[in-house]
């Protein structure tokens, strides 16, 4: 079992990629400095608390949560947001990556 703080870390990090993300819409190709500088900020800091989460949790397992966390985030944000649409196979796929960050996870 790994600590709170491996936790903690794994969870911001990928909370934190679905927020670069959408810095990086706003930004407009870059065109907006503010929502810019955002992005490449949460750009920096996201694979940095992955940095730390791998300090205890083993680098394919992290990767993988991370990613997931990242991955699911990005689609809700779209579907909140921007009103984007998934069709049944998106949803069937998109829960394979919620049950394979679950099962990755669930070993930490």
């Amino acid at each position: 079992m790994f600590s709170a703080y491996a936790y903690f870390w794994l969870i911001a990090g990928g909370l934190l990629e679905p927020t670069w993300v959408l810095a990086m819409k706003k930004s407009n190709g870059f065109k907006v400095p503010s929502w810019a500088a955002a992005a490449v900020i949460l750009i920096l800091a996201s694979p940095f608390c992955l940095s730390l989460a791998m300090t205890e949790v083993p680098v394919g397992t992290a990767y993988a949560v991370w990613t997931g966390i990242g991955a699911i985030g990005t689609v809700v944000l779209g579907l909140t947001l921007y009103k984007e649409r998934v069709d049944r196979a998106g949803l069937f796929f998109i829960s394979l990556i919620i049950m394979g960050a679950v099962g990755l996870g669930g070993g930490l």
